[in-house]
């Protein structure tokens, strides 16, 4: 079947936003764990998240200075923050609503369900002793989404476009709590390699529900540069940037099936996966991670961009490649 660009675009971003919902919740919880560790008071670690979620002009905007409460609602209440848990559900939902006669009855019963369930929980701000469970059932909500998906969804293009959004919005987030990791640690170098350190790595792979797998992988041994080759190199681990780009590949590929030739995207992406495929943890390191991350933020969104282009989500929309701010979905 071939679908319409229209259709093509509300699947695509319904799913990357049920994947940011999910995502913006661990980003929250990686914040609020290192921050467990923080005894001078600061508010580096929730600046960092800003930084990381992309979303820091407009948090200044409206708040001005950096208040832990503030930036935890924004992130994740804030009606006026497109990516925060609230508005992403909202998008989310309504792009099943107009996609609705392309998604099973049970898929569109979870979205919908789960849509009225986090909008009555974060109708009133939250407190602190609340927020982890609210994080958790944003979670368990993606999973059971993500579980009817998998489930009921035939293997067709409609399945294609749902993966590349999910897929692209997963490495993108991957990619953003690492770089939380690293803004945490700029000011501090002194902690490399401390306990305090391992703790706040363990933490990150908690916050990815990452950490017994790693155990798994790594024979227990926690060290900075094999969470780091887990998290952006791993292809088994199904958060890490490599496995993302394999599943995008993929996804691409059985498009470009329909098309005379491959689609330009498919090359860019290919160019994404070779160098991860290519490059070694202790290159990275060496190279600077900071640097590593934020050229691979810009390209995914450059890939996000080309993909909407190839198959005509936007006709009469510029590209845009500045990979500063999350993307969102336009009008």
């Amino acid at each position: 079947m071939a679908l319409l660009g229209r259709t093509a675009n509300g699947l695509f971003w319904m799913f990357r936003y049920i994947e940011r919902a999910e995502n913006m919740a661990r980003l929250v919880d990686a914040g609020l764990r290192i921050s467990l560790t923080n005894l001078s008071g600061e508010t580096d670690e929730w600046e960092s998240i800003l930084v990381s979620a992309g979303v820091e002009r407009a948090y200044r905007e409206k708040h001005g200075d950096y208040d832990p409460d503030l930036i935890i609602d924004f992130l994740v209440r804030d009606q006026d923050n497109p990516s925060s848990v609230r508005s992403s559900f909202d998008t989310a939902r309504m792009n099943g609503r107009m996609v609705r006669t392309a998604l099973t009855r049970e898929l569109w019963e979870a979205i919908n369900e789960s849509y009225l369930v986090i909008k009555s929980v974060l109708a009133s701000k939250l407190d602190h002793r609340s927020l982890p469970r609210v994080l958790d059932l944003v979670k368990h909500r993606c999973a059971l989404i993500r579980g009817s998906f998998h489930g009921t969804m035939l293997r067709n293009e409609i399945f294609d476009f749902c993966q590349l959004g999910a897929s692209l919005e997963r490495a993108d987030n991957t990619a953003r709590i690492l770089d939380v990791k690293y803004w945490v640690l700029l000011p501090e170098h002194s902690s490399i390699g401390s306990a305090l350190d391992n703790f706040q790595w363990t933490s990150i792979l908690r916050s990815v529900a990452a950490h017994r797998s790693y155990a798994w992988e790594y024979d227990g041994n926690y060290t900075a540069p094999n969470i780091i080759d887990f998290l952006m190199l791993n292809r088994r681990m199904p958060r890490s940037l490599g496995h993302c780009y394999g599943v995008i590949g993929d996804a691409l590929s059985y498009l470009d099936r329909n098309r005379p030739e491959p689609a330009p995207s498919d090359e860019l992406v290919r160019d994404v996966s070779n160098r991860l495929s290519s490059v070694t943890v202790r290159q990275v390191l060496n190279n600077g991670l900071h640097e590593f991350l934020e050229r691979f933020i810009i390209d995914n969104n450059r890939v996000a961009q080309q993909i909407a282009a190839d198959f005509r989500f936007y006709p009469d929309a510029p590209a845009n490649t500045d990979g500063s701010q999350i993307q969102t979905q336009s009008a």
